[in-house]
């Protein structure tokens, strides 16, 4: 199995979350072992995606370098990471992703517009070898040794339409995109109202997340999935974990999981090499995987 890039170059137009200023994305192919690596074409700086250059991830997951930030990437890398990309340059003109719908299906339909092709490197992997885990209070994030991949979370809310939610991935291309890719963000009125308030949110709108109150969800055609708000915390979690470096075979598990959990725990998982190895995908061993992303 080799590693992949995109066959073209392919861009979009959409708003940014934060500022509700325009950004335009696009997304360029790259030579075997360049990995993902992000640039703001405004202002002529690039951004290798690796756990050190994680600046912020309060709201988001937020990368930065030389005092210039990209805001919101994990709905983006969470479709790249799922179509087993392996070296892609993503290009903004801005200090944010474009938040499309809220979810990775404006990117996954990017990606297959653009096309996939085979390049002339292994692909590599990292194999989870030993637990690792990141809890504060109830709340935790895990990876554990296992012979596939599975994401499994649960969510507690204390809100009358989300409650408790459980859903468990068995991880594939396929999957993600059927189970995973149209869940969207969430939030609560009451924070858009004070994030508006401090000049954030300004591009957040019905069409682009889904909005509670008290009691109920105000987006008028209601919800794709009835258990959309964990599905969507799985799309995140795809997202920040590719900030290490590769796809990985082992269980991710969750507990009331962060952007923030996720990043300590690729922080965790690198500092200890003997947590994982990485193997290269020759031969027979790479069939299965191979299914994965077809």
């Amino acid at each position: 199995m080799y590693q992949t890039t995109i066959s073209k170059p392919v861009e979009l137009v959409g708003i940014g979350l934060h500022k509700g200023s325009p950004v335009r994305l696009r997304l360029e192919p790259l030579e075997s072992n360049s990995g993902i690596v992000f640039y703001r074409s405004d202002v002529d700086v690039s951004i290798p995606l690796i756990p050190s250059n994680v600046v912020d991830t309060k709201m988001a997951t937020v990368i930065g370098k030389d005092g210039y930030v990209i805001s919101t990437i994990e709905h983006i890398l969470s479709a790249v990471y799922a179509y087993g990309i392996d070296n892609l340059r993503i290009i903004v003109n801005a200090d944010e992703i474009p938040v499309m719908d809220g979810s990775s299906a404006s990117f996954c339909m990017l990606l297959d517009e653009a096309g996939l092709q085979s390049q002339d490197a292994p692909k590599k992997v990292m194999r989870i070898r030993k637990d690792v885990i990141v809890q504060e209070g109830d709340k935790y994030v895990k990876l554990s040794p296992s012979p596939d991949l599975k994401y499994d979370f649960t969510i507690k809310f204390p809100h009358p339409v989300i409650n408790t939610q459980e859903y468990v991935l068995k991880f594939s291309k396929e999957s993600y995109k059927n189970e995973i890719a149209r869940a969207r963000t969430f939030g609560f009125l009451h924070e858009v109202q004070y994030l508006r308030s401090k000049g954030l949110a300004l591009g957040g709108s019905l069409e682009n997340a889904i909005v509670l109150d008290e009691k109920k969800i105000l987006n008028p055609e209601g919800l794709r999935f009835p258990d959309e708000f964990v599905r969507h915390k799985i799309l995140d979690a795809i997202g920040d974990m590719s900030l290490i470096g590769m796809n990985f075979i082992g269980n991710y598990e969750a507990l009331a999981g962060s952007h923030d959990l996720n990043h300590k725990l690729t922080v965790a998982l690198l500092k200890n090499p003997e947590n994982y190895e990485v193997i290269e995908l020759v031969g027979e061993k790479t069939r299965e995987l191979e299914k994965a992303y077809a």
